[in-house]
């Protein structure tokens, strides 16, 4: 899951033959020793993987390992012919001098090498050197993940104590891990994951962009072969999908064909369910202001998730912890990211404690600063409950939920906040419509206004109203401080074609009513830590609304239910509340 959703990268992959190739992959990092396995897995099929151990290091030294499996470990490159528009290495010829060069970054930043880890890069069913059909997280490739950590666990080279390690899909793959909890698997990072697959594609019924790509991309990934020159039983692993004749149409017709959120299917790739009761110690990071992998099921996973948990959250893109821009600046604004993780590394599977007291939870707010939580959403979370207005919207399928030109919709806006408040977790509407007529757009967004009725969008969410009666959306995750003075504004409407591909029902759709549940802290953060501004902070809060005159005079609601004065942080060190 990455930026992959282009319709430039769709092209370029179905013109890849006019593609010259571009940078070898590269070579075996200087201070390890390349070898490759083959892993067996359920159905017979067999999972490829690359192994890199510190050089010279005897073949029967024991290591803790770190894993990272998923579909961008092909040696011809991550992201086969798209390679050129996205920024990643692709080789069709070789021969392969190493192994990918994915998380060549971690390798090297963290030194895995020099603190004596085993890094092992398994590519998933139908991907790379493995053979099968691949999954999205289904079954197939969930059992792909629990023998991967089994083997790694087994190996006479390995201590018996396996971490994870991924970014997007490899990331899901970690959630994998979390949830079936195989034996051997100590901790877990999981760099911007998506939490229930269905909702990479869909809003309740309303399609994403991803939803017409994504299917057709990840089975031309699955597709590409590895280097020519390249091992031939690699390549014809790769080719093998006898576990499941004709695959790609197989696959795009599972995904793109079924917008039933609470089907089998869908059921089986949800996995906010299946964190409860997992006491796999967990370090994620979430974007809250993410383009690609959004925060949609944060809040709920981490409050299913039980175990030791780890998380840097803030307004930023589909980004890494160390990555940077063209002037050196971090995207997500916090320094230390390799040596953050490979504290956490070393205390679940080496046994040490850590030297430095790191956050369990680090949070960017949108006025840049970083914050310490023990959890999240924070234990003084509380929810307030307001009602929504009535009204009535057209479905044209038209709108952006920052296109000032556009303000339609039934809103509901409180007064002006009398004291700072900070929202913090996943929000919740319950939406009563009534339609003529089946499939009308929902869509509600939640903005910060300010005096002049202008503000950025906090959080949002989409749904396809099948029927008349009453909708729940659960919003967003987001951690958003609203200052006083400024009002929290409620639309309900018909489309963002910003995030969701909309067919109009042209017809008028009543809110017969509803309510809006909004979590707020209640006691103050007025203590920070290290942290910049993340580098996209800036252009998200200058993506604003502008709301009438008339429409904010017509629309203030004194039934809004706005959280009190937060209380001192000193009563919640104390134990107060």
């Amino acid at each position: 899951m990455r930026s992959l959703f282009r319709p430039l990268a769709l092209l370029v992959l179905l013109a890849a033959a006019a593609l010259p190739a571009t940078a070898a992959a590269a070579p075996v990092p200087a201070r390890a020793d390349w070898s490759e396995a083959t892993i067996p897995s359920s159905d017979g099929v067999k999972l490829h993987a690359d192994i890199l151990r510190p050089k010279g290091l005897a073949s029967d030294a024991k290591t803790p390992v770190i894993l990272s499996i998923g579909p961008y470990f092909n040696h011809s490159g991550q992201t086969g012919p798209a390679g050129p528009v996205e920024d990643t290495s692709y080789d069709p010829v070789g021969p392969s001098e190493g192994p990918s060069d994915r998380f060549l970054d971690f390798i090297d930043g963290a030194h895995l090498m020099e603190r004596g880890y085993t890094y092992v890069m398994v590519d998933l069913r139908g991907f790379g050197g493995s053979t099968g059909c691949l999954d999205w997280a289904g079954p197939g490739e969930q059992s792909d993940v629990v023998n991967a950590v089994g083997w790694a666990a087994s190996q006479p080279w390995s201590t018996g104590k396996v971490g994870m390690y991924g970014k997007s899909y490899d990331a899901v793959t970690g959630l994998i891990g979390v949830n079936h909890r195989p034996a051997g698997l100590d901790a877990v990072v999981a760099q911007e994951p998506v939490y229930d697959l269905y909702r990479y594609l869909y809003g309740d019924g309303i399609r994403r962009l991803n939803s017409v790509l994504t299917p057709a991309l990840y089975d031309l990934i699955d597709l590409t072969p590895g280097p020519a020159l390249d091992d031939p039983n690699y390549n014809a692993n790769g080719l093998n999908d006898s576990q499941r004749p004709g695959c790609p149409v197989l696959n795009l017709s599972d995904q793109g064909g079924n917008d039933d959120h609470y089907s089998a299917y869908w059921r089986e790739r949800n996995l906010i369910p299946g964190a409860a009761g997992s006491s796999v110690p967990l370090f994620l990071t979430q974007g809250l202001t993410e383009n690609n992998t959004v925060a949609d099921g944060t809040a709920q996973y981490l409050t299913n998730h039980g175990g030791y948990e780890r998380a840097w959250l803030g307004p930023w893109e589909h980004v890494r912890g160390n990555q940077t821009d063209e002037n050196g600046r971090l995207l997500m604004g916090r320094a230390g990211w390799f040596d953050e993780v490979m504290r956490f590394y070393d205390q679940f599977l080496k046994g040490q404690s850590p030297t430095v007291q790191d956050p369990p939870v680090a949070v960017q707010t949108n006025d840049g600063k970083w914050r310490a939580e023990q959890s999240w959403p924070p234990a003084d979370s509380v929810g307030y409950t307001s009602p929504l207005r009535a009204g009535s919207y057209t479905d044209d399928g038209s709108g952006s939920a920052t296109q000032t030109s556009d303000t339609e919709g039934v809103w509901t806006i409180s007064p002006r906040l009398q004291n700072d408040a900070h929202l913090s977790g996943s929000g919740r509407a319950i939406v009563d419509v009534a339609t003529t007529r089946p499939n009308a757009n929902l869509v509600v967004d939640v903005y910060d206004l300010d005096e002049y009725g202008i503000g950025p969008l906090i959080t949002r969410q989409g749904f396809l109203a099948r029927s008349s009666g009453e909708k729940t959306l659960d919003l967003w995750s987001a951690d958003w401080k609203i200052p006083a003075g400024h009002r929290i504004a409620v639309r309900v409407t018909d489309a963002n074609e910003d995030w969701w591909i909309h067919t109009p029902l042209f017809d008028t759709v009543k809110v017969v009513g509803g309510s809006v549940t909004l979590p707020f802290l209640t006691y103050t953060r007025p203590d920070t830590i290290q942290g910049d501004p993340g580098t996209q902070l800036e252009g998200y809060l200058n993506e604003t609304i502008t709301v009438p005159p008339e429409t904010m005079r017509d629309s203030v609601s004194s039934s809004f239910n706005l959280p009190p004065a937060q209380q001192p942080a000193a009563l919640r060190s104390a134990g107060a509340g």
